[in-house]
C-alpha cells in the first residue's frame, strides 16, 4: 500500500507538478498525513525533491515538490542507412545531450558498433557514467522479432536481420535495450510532443529511404500480431497487364530513390538525391515539379489504402521525403480525395528529423520510470 501510495504521488507530481502537500491531498483522496510520509520517502529515495514554494496572499506558505529528473536517464536511438542519431534524456524527457552523426558502416557489425560508440560518447558528453542508463531504445527500419532476436524486413540496411547485432550493442551499452520499429516511434514521437497530440487515431507517414506507417489509437501503437502493422512499404502492386509479374512493391514506388528514378524519367540530369528534386521544384524547375507531381500521386494512392483500412482522424508526413509537405500536401489531397470517400486532415510533422529520436526517448522514459521508481524505494526496504 505505500509504495502503491508513492507511485501514486510520483506520477500525478509528474503530469501536474509542481505540487503542494495539499494539492496532492485533494488531487489523490490521500490523507495529508499519508502524502507527507510518502512525499518524505520520495525524497529519501531521490525520487522527488523540492521545487520552491508558493505563498498565497492568506494562509500558510506551501513548500512545492516535483519529480527528480535525475533519478535516471534513457537513451534513444535513431538507426537510419544514412545517419545515426543518439540521445540522453533525463527521467522528465529532458534531453541533455545529443549527436547526429553520419552512418558509415560498411556492415552490420560496423554500424552495431557504431551505434554503441556514438551511444557512449554521448553518455559521457552529458556527464554521466554508463551505469546511469536504465534504458535504451533503439529505433530501426524492420519488424523486431523477439523470439529471433533479430529485426525482420530492413532492406535498407543490409545485414541488419542478422541475429546477434542487438545483443551486440546491449553488451556494448551495459544496459537493458529494446527495438522498435522506426515508423512506430516516430508516430509516438510526433503524439507526444508534435501535431498528432490530442487526435484519436492519428497514423504517421514515414518517407525517406523507406516507407512505413505508424499508427496511435488514443495514445497507444497499434503495431499489429507480429509487430509488422504499418508495414505498407511491403504491399505489392497489381500486375501491370493480364497475369503478368506485379509492378514491385509501394515502397518501391514512393521512396526517395522512386523521386530521383522519376526526376531522371521525365529528363533531371544525375546524380541526385530527392533533396536536390524538391529544392528544384521550390526553384520553379518544370522538370522537377512534373517528378514531385507523380510523387504526389503516388503518395495519394498510399493514403488511400491507409485510409480505407484504417480511418484515421489526422496523417502526418514526415521522414526524408514528407518533409517536403510545403510541396506535397496540396496534390495529394488532391489525388487521395479523387481516390477515396475517406478524408483525414493532412499535416505536416512538427519534429522533422527528429522524431523516430524522440519517438525513442520517450518510449525509453515509458519502461525506465518503473524500473527506477522500483530499484530505489525497495533500497529503503
Amino acid at each position: 500500500m505505500r509504495s502503491n501510495n508513492e507511485w501514486l504521488l510520483l506520477e500525478r507530481l509528474r503530469s501536474s507538478g509542481p505540487l503542494s502537500r495539499a494539492q496532492l491531498a485533494r488531487d489523490t483522496g490521500l490523507s495529508k498525513p499519508t502524502v507527507s510520509a510518502a512525499l518524505a520517502a520520495l525524497e529519501e529515495a531521490g525520487l522527488a525533491r523540492e521545487a520552491g514554494r508558493f505563498v498565497p496572499e492568506r494562509g500558510r506558505t506551501a513548500v512545492l515538490y516535483e519529480p527528480d529528473p535525475a533519478a535516471g536517464y534513457v537513451l534513444g536511438v535513431d538507426v537510419g542507412r544514412a545517419r545515426l542519431r543518439v540521445a540522453v534524456a533525463d527521467l522528465s524527457g529532458q534531453v541533455v545531450n545529443r549527436r547526429d552523426v553520419p552512418n558509415k558502416g560498411r556492415s552490420a557489425n560496423a554500424v552495431a558498433d557504431a551505434v554503441v560508440s556514438a551511444a557512449r560518447e554521448t553518455i559521457a558528453g552529458a556527464g554521466l557514467a554508463p551505469d546511469a542508463i536504465v534504458h535504451a531504445v533503439v529505433g530501426s527500419p524492420g519488424v523486431w522479432d523477439e523470439k529471433r532476436r533479430s529485426v525482420r524486413f530492413a532492406g535498407n540496411l543490409p545485414g541488419w536481420g542478422r541475429r546477434g547485432l542487438i545483443d551486440r550493442i546491449a553488451e556494448g551499452l551495459e544496459t537493458a535495450v529494446s527495438v522498435h520499429n522506426d515508423a512506430n516511434l516516430a508516430a509516438v514521437g510526433e503524439y507526444a510532443f508534435g501535431a498528432g497530440a490530442g487526435s484519436q487515431l492519428f497514423v504517421y507517414v514515414l518517407i525517406g529511404t523507406g516507407l512505413g506507417v505508424g499508427v496511435v489509437k488514443d495514445g497507444e501503437v497499434l503495431a499489429g500480431a507480429h509487430g509488422a502493422a504499418g508495414e505498407i512499404g511491403l504491399l505489392p502492386l497489381p500486375p501491370t497487364a493480364g497475369d503478368g509479374p506485379a509492378a514491385g512493391t509501394l515502397e518501391e514506388l514512393v521512396s526517395a530513390d522512386a523521386v530521383v528514378r522519376t526526376a531522371v524519367g521525365v529528363g533531371m540530369r544525375p546524380p541526385l538525391t530527392a533533396k536536390q528534386v524538391f529544392d528544384a521544384a521550390r526553384g520553379g524547375d518544370p522538370l522537377a515539379e512534373r517528378a514531385v507531381g507523380v510523387e504526389a500521386e503516388r503518395l495519394g494512392y498510399a493514403l488511400a489504402v491507409v485510409s480505407s483500412v484504417l480511418d484515421p482522424d489526422l496523417v502526418v508526413l514526415g521522414g526524408g521525403v514528407g518533409g517536403s509537405a510545403d510541396l506535397l500536401l496540396a496534390p495529394v489531397e488532391r489525388a487521395l480525395h479523387r481516390l477515396s470517400p475517406l478524408r483525414p486532415r493532412l499535416a505536416p510533422s512538427l519534429l522533422g528529423e527528429d522524431v523516430v529520436l524522440l519517438g525513442a526517448v520517450a518510449t525509453a522514459l515509458e519502461a525506465a520510470r518503473p524500473e527506477v521508481f522500483e530499484r530505489r524505494t525497495a533500497l529503503l526496504g
